[in-house]
């Protein structure tokens, strides 16, 4: 599916009005290393609602994955600590939660799909093993009637022979198998939020359309809040509700997808769009022209500049972008973005 048709096919639907389920505001995590203060998170807020998908993306080290083991405090303290910030789930702040209080929300009220499903999954436990550990735990069932659960996940993720599979290990597994397992680890609780970190990493592109396709099954079905991290736009197009776009630690740009893909109004949201390969419509005209790219490279996070930290990658930057960093301004209702010269843009067109 290209990025038109997905954008097409979700512009009849209605947010959902309800109050948010998470809200992280102002959250700085940062690490304490040799070379320096390493700035990973720095100033992000930002809110999900239930049943709604969040797509959180930008290239790699621009702190997505930090930020969603921040919400999970899933980070070894120290080298990591929070500077300042809170991260509210239902109104209360998880930073200030005990361990032993976050044991019990971790897994059970929030989850997490990780990257790499074989490295995820304990390769000497079976299935069952695995899936029942936190079924038992939260939710205080026996291991029979875990076992019953266990086996209605892996139905609900379109797994075939669900009891026999659990039986199994991660090996006799193939790839989107996997996938679906940790997923099905994931809901097992039902969560009210899912973070799901590149769920299609190293999956084919037709197992890949099915994972998408059963996480937005059981949103529907679950009103489920997710936030999507991801490199793929074709993915936030067809998936998201909104999109925030995140750079050296700090967003960027946020809006709803619709409005996001059709007038950005970052250079760098800009630049990350350019840069995905597309087909003409005329297939028999030849493509000649070379793929755009952003010049340059992200800036060190121990040494940031006092400017916009997109300045020496950007066409447009002026000596204002290099001596001072943009606020977030809204810039068209539901639509915030920092760059001191998203005015002077010229029209968007791909």
């Amino acid at each position: 599916m290209t990025e038109e048709t997905a954008l097409k096919d979700r512009e009849t639907a209605t947010p959902d009005q309800t109050e948010p389920v998470l809200e992280v505001d102002d959250l700085r995590t940062y690490f304490d290393t040799r070379d320096g203060v390493v700035k990973a998170v720095d100033g992000l807020s930002f809110t999900v609602k239930p049943g709604e998908i969040l797509g959180v993306v930008g290239e790699s080290g621009c702190g997505k994955s930090i930020t969603s083991l921040s919400v999970m405090q899933l980070l070894p303290r120290p080298p990591a600590r929070f500077a300042s910030g809170k991260i509210l789930f239902k109104g209360r702040d998880l930073l200030k939660t005990s361990d032993d209080e976050m044991r019990k929300i971790r897994g059970n009220e929030i989850s997490m799909i990780f990257q790499d499903p074989m490295s995820s999954l304990n390769p000497v436990l079976s299935i069952g093993d695995q899936l029942t550990e936190a079924i038992m735990l939260h939710q205080g069932l026996s291991q029979k009637q875990a076992m019953d659960h266990a086996v209605e996940m892996l139905d609900l993720v379109h797994i075939p022979e669900p009891r026999r599979r659990l039986g199994e290990y991660p090996h006799q597994l193939s790839g989107g198998m996997r996938q679906r397992v940790m997923i099905a680890m994931a809901l097992s609780c039902n969560p009210s939020v899912l973070i799901a970190d590149e769920p299609t990493t190293a999956l084919d592109v037709t197992i890949q359309a099915q994972i998408l396709g059963l996480m937005e099954e059981i949103r529907d079905k679950m009103k489920t809040a997710i936030i999507l991290i991801t490199h793929d736009l074709g993915v936030v197009a067809e998936m998201a509700d909104r999109v925030l776009v995140m750079y050296a630690g700090r967003k960027v740009e946020e809006a709803d997808v619709t409005e996001i893909f059709e007038n950005p109004q970052h250079p760098y949201t800009r630049g990350l769009m350019r840069s995905v390969p597309r087909l003409t419509s005329d297939f028999s005209e030849a493509r000649t022209e070379r793929l755009s790219e952003i010049p340059g490279i992200v800036p060190a996070l121990t040494n940031l500049p006092d400017g916009c930290t997109f300045a020496e990658r950007c066409s447009f930057a002026t000596d204002h972008c290099r001596a001072e960093y943009p606020p977030l301004e809204t810039k068209k209702p539901n639509h915030v973005a920092a760059c001191w010269e998203s005015k002077n843009l010229p029209d968007w067109t791909l």
